[in-house]
């Protein structure tokens, strides 16, 4: 039977091609055995809702009836939601990779029935242009490859399935001295001293590598690895990757200045940037991180949050087909929204021209060296209330689609993000949205010990991932330290052991990305950071977060594994490595605060705790020391007299307790070895 089958598909991505002339299917056994009966080869097309070049791809090329004719003819066609088969995604994007190519999306790779690549690349237009060949000869010259090359055919595809089935062995080193120093150190000599991020461009926000050098900085009191950190989230949050109307993050910057993004927005990078400005906010006490969470959470939920209290995936790039539709002004538009006066003022600090900086209009930022300055909280206050009537006016423009599936792990990392956030804002009113979330995962995605990765209209969909495990183990503990709550604490260790029961290997010291029972041509491991941090790298951290919370020694020894198997690969790949690395300092760190006692002394420790930015110091402040479990790290920690009192303890000793807000933050400041 020949049709797009992608109408009823469980992923927005996928439905948005479901009026292609492509005959496309979804990633099932049927479309491989029509490959076979066929014999022909597969074209694999894997790309996300939100993608820009994604959307040029498919009115290029997908909706043009002869090119699809001749797709139909010479292949069997499927399409792939990156996001909602991330497992997919990763084993293709790493052929391509054994191909000495670029990543990117769309991922364009063609396959034997077996689902084996031979051959790929990324967007290709309808025709040759800019160096680039045009989709149709490389259909033709694929096609010609099938009927006529089969040796060189099974050559290269033989070639790439044993690249792919390396595995990553265990690399073991000594945890004491895993160069996370010096991979902090080769980072930094990447970094734009000026702009932030790593040299050159398109430029990422790259969150796990941002972490690793705040870790650094506060394991080495290095300022320079701080400075690196702060300089770039300051010209994030100024920058026009940021959408100083609306709230909330693009996934990256076409330029080294972070001044034009491609114009998606993405749940899993705001989530982790949540996280870093609440750490930064923390530390410094800078304003413009306080309001840009503000800002971003505001975002969340009056853009991202869907009913039932999950956050939706992603917003597109594009506006009825034009990119950046939605978020680009000119002068004579924000003259009429503000009046002469007003829009004097804003168009000074925003740096919005007659020329424009995108397409012939102006995408805001606060890139010039005036407008990056602190204006005043006068000043400040009348640009907000600027911002907030040009946002007004902007929602009765037409809008970017919105990718409404809910992908756990995503979710989990902005629940724990908006934990964070609350906690050093004083905002219960962030921690109920992320307890809110935090129940829609738990009721609607979880049924007995299986998770589902993406939920989407009213049903859950794909099967949990180890992603998924680790980041509602980390979400389970962000609650359970914010609010004591017991359930949670056992929810993460229920979390944390169906991970370790079901994708870790123990040899090599890594999570499978996947179940033993997938249907893919290798069992890919979660070692690699991409724009979320690997499996691997979660699991160390939150196990020895574990170990504070239950006293459990197989949680550290199993932080120690990860640490000691996975030292190898980093000088390999200090980059993709981050979040292992932020494992392994946890290891050699992390420490738990418990505060005891209640009112404004209590609250005043607490703060200093917060006030020290380190995502390796846990704050627990049980409210009722009585009837505490023998194994509980506050039993026997009372108030010291009638004084709440700071306890702060690392592996299973613990300094002389305090009770003041200054002897704490001395404490605190003392870097732990």
């Amino acid at each position: 039977m020949s049709e797009n089958r992608l109408a009823a598909s469980t992923s927005p991505y996928l439905r948005q091609h479901a009026d292609n002339p492509v005959h496309w299917w979804s990633w099932q056994p049927e479309a491989f055995a029509e490959a076979r009966a066929r014999n022909v080869p597969v074209h694999l097309s894997i790309g996300y809702a939100a993608c820009h070049w994604c959307h040029v791809m498919a009115h290029e090329s997908f909706s043009d009836p002869d090119l699809a004719a001749y797709l139909n003819e010479a292949f069997v066609n499927i399409k792939v939601d990156r996001e909602e088969r991330p497992d997919i995604d990763q084993i293709y994007m790493a052929a391509i990779h054994a191909l000495g190519q670029q990543g990117g999306w769309p991922l364009t790779m063609f396959l034997s029935p077996a689902g084996e690549p031979f051959w790929g690349g990324t967007y290709f237009p309808p025709h040759p242009r800019h160096g680039l060949p045009g989709f149709r000869q490389i259909l033709q010259a694929i096609a010609a490859a099938w009927q006529n090359q089969d040796d060189a055919v099974t050559v290269n595809r033989q070639a790439i399935l044993d690249h792919l089935k390396r595995n990553e062995a265990a690399q073991t080193g000594n945890i004491a001295d895993a160069p996370i120093n010096e991979s902090a150190a080769r980072i930094l000599a990447m970094w734009d001293r000026e702009n932030g991020g790593i040299r050159g461009a398109p430029k990422f926000p790259m969150s796990p590598v941002l972490e690793q050098l705040w870790r650094s900085a506060l394991r080495t009191g290095n300022a320079d690895f701080e400075a690196a950190v702060l300089t770039t989230l300051r010209s994030l949050c100024q920058g026009g990757i940021y959408d100083h109307i609306g709230g909330g993050f693009a996934r990256y910057s076409v330029d080294a200045q972070w001044l034009i993004p491609h114009f998606e927005k993405m749940l899993s990078d705001n989530g982790q940037l949540l996280n870093l400005l609440s750490l930064a906010f923390g530390r410094t006490g800078e304003a413009l991180f306080r309001i840009r969470i503000e800002e971003t959470v505001t975002w969340l939920s009056r853009e991202m949050c869907l009913p039932g209290g999950a956050f939706a995936a992603s917003l597109d790039a594009d506006t009825d087909g034009e990119e950046g539709l939605t978020y680009l002004w000119t002068p004579a538009e924000i003259k009429t929204v503000l009046g002469p006066d007003d829009a004097q003022a804003f168009i000074a600090v925003y740096g919005v021209t007659d020329q424009g900086n995108f397409e012939g209009k102006t995408n805001v930022n606060r890139l010039s060296t005036r407008s990056r300055a602190w204006q005043g909280d006068t000043e400040e206050a009348a640009l907000a209330a600027m911002r907030e009537k040009l946002y007004r006016h902007r929602i009765d423009r037409p809008q970017p689609a919105r990718d409404d599936k809910v992908l756990t792990d995503w979710n989990g990392a902005a629940i724990t993000a908006l934990v964070r956030a609350g906690e050093v804002l004083s905002r219960p009113d962030w921690l109920a949205m992320a307890e809110t979330a935090y129940c829609f995962i738990t009721t609607q995605m979880l049924a007995g010990d299986q998770l589902s990765h993406a939920w989407f209209d009213g049903h859950p969909t794909a099967a949990g991932l180890a992603t998924d495990y680790a980041w509602m183990t980390a979400a389970a503990l962000a609650l359970h330290a914010a609010t004591g709550n017991p359930d949670q604490l056992a929810d993460a260790c229920r979390f944390h052991q169906i991970l370790i029961d079901r994708f870790y290997d123990a040899k090599s010291g890594a999570c499978y990305l996947t179940e033993l029972n997938a249907d893919l041509i290798i069992r890919p491991l979660s070692i690699v950071d991409d724009a979320m941090p690997s499996a691997t790298g979660i699991l160390a951290q939150q196990a020895m977060a574990l170990f504070h919370l239950t006293g459990d020694p197989t949680h550290l020894q199993t932080a120690n594994e990860i640490a000691r198997k996975r030292a190898g690969q980093i000088a390999q790949n200090i980059i993709g490595t981050a979040s292992i690395q932020a494992g392994i300092d946890s290891c050699q760190r992390s420490r738990l605060a418990i505060v005891t006692g209640t009112g404004t002394a209590a609250d005043a420790l607490k703060a200093a705790v917060r006030a020290a930015g380190d995502p390796a110091l846990l704050l627990i402040a049980p409210q009722d020391l009585t009837g505490l479990p023998a194994n509980h790290p506050a039993q026997g920690k009372a108030p010291l007299g009638s004084a709440p009192t700071l306890y702060l303890c690392q592996s299973s000793s613990c300094q002389p307790p305090v009770t003041t807000a200054a002897d704490a933050k001395n404490l605190l400041t003392r870097r732990p070895t």
